[in-house]
């Protein structure tokens, strides 16, 4: 599944802004969500076949985490956006300071 599919799902997008922030159990994101068991564990089946966060065992809990590089296909897409953007609010910031 490509990063744009999978950033498509609201919940999966929430999942990924809670471990953006840290690592969490199924448990937390539940909580957090405030959803079934279920269901969140259906999302980070996909979003770890996917390779957007990963899960290491610790006792019986499985805990999530963002992966190092979990969506490239999203940033090489949103990159020359980015630095165009960037560039704009560089020229505007030099004719402003012109201006003074």
């Amino acid at each position: 599944m490509d990063g744009f599919t999978l950033i498509a799902d609201p919940t999966r997008r929430r999942i990924l802004d809670l471990l953006r922030a840290e690592e969490r159990d199924v448990g937390a994101l539940i909580t957090a969500l405030g959803l079934p068991q279920p269901l969140v564990s259906k999302h980070l089946r996909v979003l770890r076949e996917a390779g957007a966060v990963t899960a290491t065992v610790a006792g019986r809990r499985r805990v999530y985490r963002l992966a190092v590089d979990p969506l490239p296909d999203v940033l090489a897409w949103v990159t020359p956006y980015r630095q165009m953007w960037s560039a704009s609010f560089d020229r505007l910031a030099r004719s402003l300071d012109e201006e003074k």
